[in-house]
């Protein structure tokens, strides 16, 4: 037999949140792909001192990890490294392990070593045999080293990747610290100046500033025009007009001014509290580590664990022809790219900056940051420059309504449309508590439309919810009609919908009505919102993300307490109607030993393959720690087994080997202050739709009626985000009765969660029969199928 393959795991460089859930789906994946894995301690250091530092991994040594901060397995700068003689000693010691293929997680200088030491692989090999260092037949089966990169950053400084992982989590410290910051302002009426992390990124900063709606913002790659002082201080004179009591400036701490020149947070807060200008009451807040620090956020955790599973696939697939690779995401699509082309290109950013190109600095970012200045520009600065407003003839009313139960980001959807509108002179109009509000209060004193208060809204950006409220009720339930009228009524121009799968239903009511009731010949669309994440058209929702992090934070708790009273079972029940997105990727940032799922079902068969494997599992357990067990089960995967049942069943079947308990959160994972992706998408998706809307204009029944993206729904699919017609989607991808789009592109993560979580392969559940069939086969007309 061949020896088996050993693949070595590495962190170097910063360490970022995210970094463990790396290491634990390399090494288990790893085992489960047949290999040897291995963990090298203190990054390169580790690989260049050898012995201990690099260590065969096993299956339960990575447990627990996912939930833990920083790297469990260190990381250090090696200046031996950067000699020929350290590499050297590390290729020796490598070889010495059977080792030649690498995983690194790391920021591009680390890559970059990693990619350098490959391409003197063979080179090193031949030197330690000439030297008599080894000899020739220890490096025969080790001729070629492969390398596979995934980037660890909170800077998100690297080309070619819309995240790394941590750069969420960091997103998450600083919105948090913000949102803590805004009530300390507003309550004095002062102005903060917040630094945050980015010496040649303004990522962090760019993002914080579009969550939390800050005033004004400094990144090195878009410096402001000639005079910076006198804009920023025109735009925040302009919001202390407006009545703001606050005033947040983000500022990274590499930004520069047009001239090449470092602008430092006492600058800006100099300027703020001169007595002859603003004269605001200014502090400065450095937020330094406490951006790296924390466990990981669910995305992290997910991108994480994707990351590393697809790691170890491309370090088994890769050839010596094989350019060195790193995995990246782009939108929601897991990918390889070649990772001296990414390094490049990020180098260029730098030098860019440096030369004062800051076009060509922009131009090198992906598309989505060139969205986001924009975005953050449009919803700050937008009223204040009047070249954005559109002719009179060609500005729109706009009805924005919330369809469905309350999800995380809503709210600033609808501070950025509204501001958006505003800055092209629409008027955007607030219809309160979905079409039951519209069709029955619209009338009272106040009534359910009226128009938005910006002083209010700008507030909105960090609040949980619904602020103009939501409800369920279908158009057809409030009466088709009435809501046909009072749409002449008002004279709305296009609606605006943020909304779940009721919000999807709504659009395509109204738009199959348009041939009966004309007034409903307006341009419409559908900003999915929702944490069940199941509208058809897209891949992501907002509230989804925010979900996920209340989900894991609880199981996170859940788990410890579990792990502290050992040898104990965890049956969590999470919400998702009937989509299981929620419970997969809750189970991929928990670790959960078994996840139960609409889509699959659930029987007793399954069950008791899954009582056998926890029955064996705890067999194992020889005094570790983080023994605990969770199992998430979605509300609507049985009708017969839910937590409390399968608790039960659990508990008695263990016969006192383990115990099992039933966990709800129930409605919190709808609560909770929106995260930083929920927010920051709902900015840029929002302004998209309010631009698809302005395609149209006024007066365009006629277009309408024969246009099919006149109804249609936004949405981030693969690499791209679209707007979809809702004709089309109705009739081709939607699972009507199930309310969820029909096929499921996370469903494939399903399998990781069962490898990872040392699942055994096991039994789906027969499909029910149906109609004819079912009753034909009770009274014996016709034979089961095996």
């Amino acid at each position: 037999m061949a020896p088996r393959k050993k693949i070595a795991i590495m962190t170097s460089g910063g360490d970022s949140p995210g970094m463990n859930a790396v290491v634990r789906s390399c090494v288990r994946m790893a085992i489960h792909m047949g290999c040897d894995a291995y963990c090298v301690y203190e990054g390169y250091e580790g690989l260049v001192r050898g012995g201990d530092f690099i260590k065969q991994m096993d299956w339960f040594d990575v447990r627990g990890w996912l939930s833990e901060g920083g790297t469990l397995i260190g990381t250090a700068r090696c200046m031996a490294f950067y000699e020929r003689a350290g590499r050297l000693t590390a290729a020796k010691n490598m070889i010495l392990n059977g080792i030649d293929a690498l995983i690194i997680c790391g920021g591009d200088g680390s890559l970059t070593g990693a990619d350098r030491f490959r391409a003197e692989w063979p080179s090193l090999l031949e030197e330690l045999v000439s030297t008599g260092e080894l000899a020739a037949e220890q490096i025969q089966a080790y001729k070629h080293l492969n390398i596979v990169g995934i980037v660890g950053s909170i800077d998100n400084d690297l080309s070619g990747t819309d995240a790394t992982v941590g750069c969420y989590s960091a997103l998450a410290r600083i919105c948090l610290c913000v949102d803590l910051i805004e009530a300390t302002a507003s309550s004095h009426s002062r102005a903060f100046v917040v630094e945050v992390m980015g010496r040649h990124c303004g990522w962090l900063a760019l993002m914080a500033a579009v969550a939390t709606g800050a005033d004004f913002l400094f990144i090195p790659e878009k410096p402001r025009e000639d005079n910076w002082r006198e804009e920023m201080r025109s735009v925040i004179q302009q919001h202390r007009k407006l009545g703001k009591r606050k005033t947040i400036v983000l500022i990274a701490e590499g930004a520069l001014d047009k001239f090449g020149n470092k602008i430092s947070p006492e600058e800006v807060r100099d300027l703020l509290a001169d007595k002859n200008g603003l004269a605001l009451d200014t502090r400065i807040t450095t937020l330094g580590h406490v951006q790296r620090g924390g466990t990981a956020v669910a995305y992290d955790r997910m991108l994480a664990t994707l990351q590393g599973v697809e790691a170890v696939k491309a370090v088994l697939e890769a050839t010596p022809e094989t350019k060195t690779c790193f995995i990246a995401i782009t939108e929601n699509k897991i990918v390889r790219k070649p990772l001296m082309e990414a390094v490049l290109d990020t180098k260029q950013v730098a030098k860019a900056i440096e030369s004062q190109d800051f076009d060509g600095a922009m131009a090198l970012r992906d598309a989505e940051f060139s969205e986001q200045y924009k975005s953050f520009m449009m919803t700050t600065a937008g009223q204040i420059d009047h070249e954005t407003l559109l002719p009179e003839k060609e500005r729109m009313k706009i009805g924005f309504i919330n369809v469905g139960a309350p999800a995380g980001g809503m709210n600033a959807a609808v501070r950025a449309g509204v501001s958006y509108c505003l800055s092209r002179g629409h008027e955007p109009i607030a219809i309160h508590n979905g079409f039951a509000g519209f069709a029955r209060h619209h009338a009272d004193s106040p009534g359910s439309v009226r128009p938005f208060d910006w002083l209010e809204v700008d507030g909105w950006a960090s609040k949980g919810g619904s602020e103009i409220g939501t409800n369920r009720e279908l158009p057809s339930e409030s009466g088709m009609e009435t809501i046909a009228n009072l749409i002449e009524q008002y004279q709305f121009d296009a609606l605006f919908l943020i909304g779940g799968f009721e919000a999807f239903h709504a659009v395509s009511q109204l738009r199959k009505a348009r041939e009966q009731y004309p007034s409903l010949c307006i341009p419409m669309t559908l900003l999915p919102a929702t944490i069940s994440n199941n509208v058809p058209g897209t891949e992501y929702s907002l509230g989804s993300d925010t979900c996920l992090n209340e989900l894991v934070d609880y199981c996170d708790k859940i788990k410890q307490s579990a792990s502290a009273t050992r040898r104990r079972v965890f049956v969590i029940e999470t919400q998702g109607g009937r989509s299981g997105y929620i419970a997969t990727l809750a189970g991929l940032g928990v670790g959960a030993s078994a996840v139960y799922l609409p889509e699959e079902g659930l029987s007793l068969e399954m069950l008791s393959e899954d009582v056998r494997h926890l029955k064996e599992v705890f067999a194992q357990d020889k005094g570790q720690s983080r023994a605990g067990r969770l199992i998430l089960i979605n509300e609507k995967a049985s009708k017969v087994y839910n937590a409390k049942l399968i608790a039960d069943i659990l508990r008695d079947e263990a016969h006192g080997r383990f115990e099992s308990r039933e966990g709800i959160p129930g409605h919190m994972q709808q609560g909770g202050v929106p995260s930083g992706m929920d927010r920051c998408r709902a900015v840029r998706l929002a302004i998209k739709c309010i631009q698809q809307l302005e395609k149209y204009g006024r007066n365009v029944h006629n277009r309408v009626k024969v246009d099919p993206m006149s109804a249609s729904v936004i949405g981030i699919k693969g690499a791209s985000v679209i707007f979809t017609p809702v004709q089309k989607l109705e009739e081709e991808e939607t699972d009507w009765p199930n309310r969820r789009p029909k096929a499921a592109f996370w469903l494939s993560m399903k399998e990781i969660v069962d490898i990872l979580g040392g699942r055994p392969r096991h039994t789906l559940p027969e499909p029910d029969l149906t109609g004819v069939k079912a009753k034909d086969v009770k009274r014996g007309l016709e034979p089961v199928a095996n």
